[in-house]
Formats: structure tokens, sequence, C-alpha cells
């Protein structure tokens, strides 16, 4: 069976540990309706060099990377961080970031086309911004000419930046974008998502649903939306490929779905 994490995210070695501190420390101890009880996160480096052996011990064979500019400045650099660790590590697919204070959408999206680049990572909550900023219009109709995809961290009960209707709307504004929205369509608002997010180009991923024990959260949402639509996402470095890995068996989905759920989907919606 082959595997594909949809979801990962890498850090420059020089702030790698800074940065999931940080990320860790944003989402610690998190508690509402949806998840039961705090769930202590993983602390993994965040660094390719400790990713990749990780993925050859649990079987997974491509990896989609990123990582998230928290300031206009940084998206140049990141983008190229991830295009070089890409190019010497071909099993790792490569997303750029963005910034909605970036002074030139056109030119970097060109330049990331140019680098290999397949689509863009976004996170409105950590970024502090609405996902359907009208900033952000231009962003998402030029990739959209251009067949970038977005992903972007959708749900939190703490913020209004990322909720799930925010992100259908994106996806109904411009129709050919294809929206991918990680966490089973909206971390810690899963319900919101399953009623507003069930459209022709949105998808989702298993990430960061599972380790908050909202097993029938995740049930619920592979139910509800098309099948051709999932993907399997670790977002490390919270979580290792191979706990994600037994989390995701245990829901016992059949021999078809994980199949298409762990590969095909993906390979068909990057045509890999």
């Amino acid at each position: 069976m082959h595997i594909i994490d949809a979801h990962v995210h890498i850090f420059q070695p020089r702030i790698a540990l800074a940065a999931v501190m940080a990320t860790n420390s944003f989402y610690e101890g998190s508690c509402n309706a949806e998840i039961p009880e705090p769930v202590a996160l993983g602390h993994l480096p965040g660094t390719a060099e400790d990713l990749l052996p990780r993925m050859e011990r649990d079987g997974v064979e491509r990896a989609v990377v990123f990582s998230t500019a928290t300031a206009p400045h940084q998206v140049e650099t990141i983008n190229r961080f991830i295009r070089d660790t890409c190019r010497e590590n071909p099993q790792l697919i490569g997303v750029g970031t963005m910034h909605p204070d970036y002074p030139d959408f056109e030119g970097e999206i060109k330049r990331m086309k140019d680098d290999g680049l397949v689509g863009i990572k976004l996170h409105p909550d950590i970024q502090r911004f609405r996902l359907d900023d009208e900033r952000l219009m231009p962003l998402y109709e030029i990739m959209s000419a251009e067949n970038l995809f977005l992903i972007a961290h959708t749900g939190d009960y703490r913020y209004d930046y990322s909720t799930p209707s925010r992100m259908a709307h994106v996806a109904q504004c411009f129709p050919k974008l294809r929206c991918v929205a990680p966490h089973c369509g909206g971390w810690s608002e899963w319900s919101e998502a399953r009623e507003c997010l069930n459209l022709p180009n949105v998808y989702i991923d298993t990430s960061s649903t599972l380790p908050f024990n909202a097993y029938d959260a995740a049930r619920k949402a592979i139910e509800r939306f098309d099948p051709t639509h999932i993907f399997f996402g670790t977002d490390y470095p919270m979580w290792e490929p191979g706990e994600e890995l037994e989390r995701f068996f245990s829901l016992r989905l059949g021999d078809r779905l994980n199949e298409m759920i762990l590969s095909e989907n993906f390979e068909a919606f990057l045509k890999l």
C-alpha cells in the first residue's frame, strides 16, 4: 500500500526548535465542546533531516512539506528553503507560503511555479488575518489562474480568522481554486465544517483530528465528504507518521477507502 503524507511542516534547522515550541505553545491546553480534554502535543525536531528517516521507517513514500511566513519579509526566504529541500529530497513535494502584506503576489507566484512549488500554505490564526480578507482576493485569483492549490489551516474555536465558513466563502468565490481545509475540515469546529464545506473544489485531510480524540468527528467527516476529496496527513512535527498511521487504521475504513485516502486521492489531485 502506498502512503502519501499530505500535511507536513518543516523548518530551517537554525529556527526549528523555536518554531516547534511556539506552535506547541499556541495549541497546548486547547479544549472545547469538540475536543473532550486537553492533549499533550508532540515535540519532534521539525526538520527534513529528522522527518526523512521517520518516513522511511513507517513506509511513507512522499510528503507534502511547507512552512508559514509570519511576516512579509519571510516569504521569499521560506519559499527558497522549501524549494532547495525538495530538490535535495525528491520524495518531498514543496508548497510555498504567502503573507497578506507581501507586495508582489504575481511575481512571487511566478517564482514559486518556476521552482516547482505546487501550492500555497496559509495559517490565518498564526498570521492574524481573515482567510477571506479582501487583501487576499487578488492572490486567490492568480492562484486559480496558475493552478496552484490553497492549503489553509481551517478552524479554531478561539478565533474568527479561519472558520470553515470563511474557507467556504473563498471556495465559492473562486470555483476553479482547489482548496484544502485540513484537520477534517475545521480543527475544533468539525460540525461547522461538515455543514458548509461539502463543495466540489474543497478537499480535507485527516491531520490533527484523531490525536485530539475526535474519532467520531473524523468518521462523520469521512462519511460526509466526497471520498475522493480526503487525504491522509500527520501534521508532523506535532505527530510522527507511525503513531498517526496507527490512529488512522484504527478507524477500520476498509482496504479500498484506506488506499484512496492514503495515496490515490492525492495522486489524482496532483496528477502524480
